[in-house]
């Protein structure tokens, strides 16, 4: 007897209903606030390109000088014949600019974090994490086969009655929020874990780069060291704008995440002329500090013109800047208003955000100008605050 397999369909149509069904843009210029995007030119405010690295320049020529030099491909897996003097140059590089004895590259900062909470956790452990943490992190908690615990958000008293009654393998956050754009209470976070016992990760995917002496990120914001935070999670395809991600600490967290880091073991080395790429960005991002000073700007600037409209936004001094728009439709209505004026703004929904707090992700970049912003404030100010029934699901 034969059965019919399953039919996705009836799964996408009930995505459609939800107006939850996501389809992809087709982007055909590099990464720049104006964007040619579906063959339309678009001012962006989607990007996680922070300091305007993506299409520098000196990264550009440091890719192709790195490609003439390693060819494209690293042609295995670390572990076997992949690991390159450029992949071993960049991991020092990072270890030097986080401050920590070690460094280990990954191919995304999702493995990352996969590799990280499975080795350094198993079955009759307990993971802590906060309730808006990114998915890799709450995934590879799940993927552990560890108990996962999960805290109301930035909430380190709630946390630390959890860790009363259970106690605690690891704890993990995010040190920027993606989609809210505010910072986690790393100081109190790390004296909870201390008193615990357990391991603190920060996922700092966000404010790397940003914040924090030299863009040394949300812990050097905080003034915490690697005694107060063990695990460093960074990504380098945001505010560095290459690709890839590491984990930083000490040295046996590097060697047993080598040995047990599934993710790291199991999957071929990055392109040794990204990696070559990467430490031309990092030397920039550390270097140029009026990146970061022009981002301030932007965001005083935005923030302050927002609130004279009295938009509802997120208490955020990042470049992750929500407009909270609630509903599913309402959120879908703002983007597709804003583009018909020619401003690209992606509508963020469940289950990427809780129910009820649908909205538009506006970030920023060095490259933006102030005209852009006042551009964008004009924009923001005549949007409909209704939710009009022909906002469509396909955003």
């Amino acid at each position: 007897m034969t059965h019919p397999v399953p039919d996705l369909s009836v799964r996408l149509d009930q995505l459609r209903v939800a107006q939850l069904y996501r389809r992809r843009r087709v982007q055909t210029s590099p990464q720049c606030p104006q964007a040619i995007v579906d063959g339309r030119r678009l001012l962006s405010f989607c990007s996680n390109d922070y300091l305007g690295l993506a299409n520098h320049p000196a990264v550009i020529a440091a890719l192709q000088q790195g490609a003439e030099r390693w060819g494209v491909g690293s042609g295995a897996a670390h572990l076997v014949t992949g690991h390159s003097s450029a992949h071993q140059r960049l991991e020092e590089a990072l270890a030097a600019f986080t401050g920590r004895p070690r460094a280990l590259l990954f191919s995304t900062g999702y493995m990352a974090n996969l590799g990280v909470i499975t080795a350094l956790s198993e079955r009759k452990d307990i993971v802590f994490e906060d309730r808006l943490n990114h998915a890799s992190l709450l995934d590879g908690a799940l993927l552990s086969r560890a108990t996962l615990r999960r805290y109301p958000h930035a909430d380190p008293v709630a946390l630390s009655r959890l860790l009363d009654q259970n106690g605690a393998r690891l704890i993990a956050t995010d040190g920027v929020f993606s989609m809210d754009g505010d910072l986690a209470p790393l100081p109190e976070l790390a004296l909870t874990a201390r008193k615990a016992g357990a391991w603190l990760l920060v996922d700092d995917a966000h404010g790397l780069g940003v914040l924090g002496r030299g863009g040394r990120g949300s812990l050097d914001h905080f003034g915490l060291d690697a005694e107060e935070v063990h695990v460093l999670m960074g990504t380098l395809g945001k505010a560095f704008g290459t690709f890839g991600a590491f984990v930083a600490g000490s040295e046996e967290l590097v060697e047993t995440l080598i040995q047990l880091a599934r993710s790291y073991i199991f999957t071929t080395a990055s392109p040794p002329a990204l990696a070559e790429a990467t430490r031309a960005s990092l030397e920039l991002a550390e270097r140029e500090d009026w990146r970061r000073e022009r981002l301030k700007s932007l965001i005083g600037r935005f923030r302050q013109g927002a609130l004279q409209l009295g938009l509802p936004l997120t208490d955020s001094i990042t470049p992750i800047q929500p407009l909270l728009a609630g509903s599913t439709r309402r959120a879908l209505a703002w983007s597709q208003a804003l583009e018909r004026v020619g401003i690209l703004i992606g509508a963020i929904r469940p289950p990427t955000v809780p129910e009820g707090t649908a909205r538009l992700r506006i970030t920023f970049s060095a490259s933006h100008t102030e005209s852009n912003v006042d551009r964008l404030l004009d924009a923001l100010a005549e949007l409909p605050m209704d939710s009009p029934d022909e906002a469509t699901s396909d955003r």
